[in-house]
């Protein structure tokens, strides 16, 4: 019979100041030509003009997304003006802050300070974390909200007695989240159904009202699913309501519900095959890169490419065949969530029916592998054989490559011109 282990008390120091370091130094490396381009590039055209629309109150622009993340654009657009640097400003920032955030998850969930650290220098060094923090697209802003929700659960397991505050908390990120961009859905339902699961197997008919037991003793299933569900559903629809003031085509606020089936029936409604298009087996082998630009810019060749950390992602995947392991035999909780939440997230895409999809529908998954791989790096940091020296050296070789890559990541000056893409193109398809 499979018995719950949820986690030990902490038997590592808290390695806080070294994830609060590398956050830091993220956001240092990321500020490094963020104004450039220094024109709207990839999908920053549709985001951009309609934080624009959002400030004149014109008219609905690129309705088929929520609006939180388009707000924050906004905002930057209103306090430091329309330029580059200020729509590239709040994914960047939270593109930190989620790192930080994760950093804090990780740690809460294991309490194993090699693999905090080892997950927070994975996660800033997975290529698609950082070129998402570089771009004013909704991702990073979706994603960042997730992170921080994820470190409130974490804390409410783990200290009961703050729980009933960090699950409000919870709630209030997951439903900013949402509001950011649907793609975390799955990922936002996964904590409050984990709950509901752990309540029927220990009480039964009494799952509703019981208060004793994993996984936040002192909280029912009723309470958990007003925090964790009907909370966020109230932030996400209170993200709307500068639409119902536009001067042109406002959203009625009674029939907001109603509006997400038209936001839904847009987005599906994209059928035109796009050259970067790709599908999710692809991105879980890391074959299809996105070139966000590729030209001239400010009288040098630059270049932004979307691709995975070639060894870090693909390494990801043996390790969560580990956690699923470790979670089964070992009853190590913080892998098998690592890898629910992994298999949730992808599965989100698996079963989509849109038909145009991208490699960066990939970042929250990633995210989530990146956790996995560092419990697996950990487990081996821990052996007593001489396996041990393979886990630091997993993260050398994954900082080495981000190094290598880094050019044509933040949009540095190519020297070679047009042709000095090729040094970095090891498969056809990443061209």
């Amino acid at each position: 019979m499979f018995k719950l282990s949820f986690p030990a008390p902490q038997r590592d120091r808290d390695p806080l100041a070294i994830c609060a370091a590398i956050a830091i130094a993220f956001l240092v490396l990321l500020w490094q030509r963020l104004h450039l381009p220094t024109r709207i590039y990839f999908d920053e055209v549709h985001y951009v003009k309609a934080a624009r629309e959002l400030l004149l109150m014109a008219r609905p622009k690129n309705p088929e997304h929520p609006l939180v993340a388009k707000e924050f654009i906004a905002a930057a657009i209103w306090l430091f003006g329309d330029t580059p640097q200020s729509w590239r400003l709040f994914p960047a920032l939270f593109g930190s802050l989620g790192l930080f955030a994760f950093s804090r998850a990780l740690w809460l969930a294991s309490g194993r300070a090699f693999a905090t650290v080892a997950g927070t220098l994975l996660l800033a060094t997975d290529f698609l974390w950082f070129v998402m923090s570089r771009i004013a697209m909704l991702d990073m802003i979706m994603a960042g909200f997730a992170m921080l929700a994820l470190w409130m659960l974490a804390g409410a397991v783990r200290w009961p007695g703050q729980a009933r505050l960090r699950l409000v908390l919870a709630g209030v990120f997951l439903g900013l989240s949402l509001g950011a961009k649907w793609s975390v859905l799955a990922t936002a339902m996964l904590p409050g159904l984990a709950f509901l699961v752990l309540r029927l197997r220990q009480h039964g008919r009494r799952f509703l009202l019981a208060t004793d037991g994993a996984p936040i003793p002192g909280i029912s299933l009723a309470e958990a699913g007003l925090w964790l569900g009907t909370l966020p559903l109230l932030v996400y629809f209170a993200s709307f309501m500068p639409a119902f003031f536009y001067a042109e085509r406002p959203v009625d606020p009674l029939h907001l519900v109603e509006y997400q089936g038209y936001m839904l029936k847009l987005q599906h409604s994209v059928v035109k095959p796009h050259p970067y298009q790709s599908v999710w087996w692809q991105w879980v082998l890391d074959i299809r890169a996105i070139w966000f630009l590729y030209e001239k810019i400010d009288g040098v060749q630059r270049g932004v490419l979307l691709l995975g950390n070639p060894f870090s992602l693909l390494a990801g995947l043996p390790a969560l065949g580990w956690c699923l392991w470790a979670g089964w035999r070992q009853r190590r909780m913080d892998a098998l969530a690592a890898a629910l939440f992994y298999l949730t997230a992808i599965g989100m895409w698996v079963a989509n029916g849109k038909p145009i999809q991208f490699f960066y529908h990939y970042l929250l998954p990633s995210t989530f592998l990146m956790a996995g791989l560092a419990l697996a790096l950990d487990a081996l940091w821990h052996r007593p054989d001489r396996w041990r020296w393979a886990a630091p050296a997993a993260l050398a070789l994954s900082l080495a490559l981000f190094a290598w890559f880094l050019p044509i990541l933040s949009a540095a000056a190519l020297c070679c011109g047009k042709p000095s893409y090729q040094a970095w193109m090891w498969l056809p398809t990443w061209r």
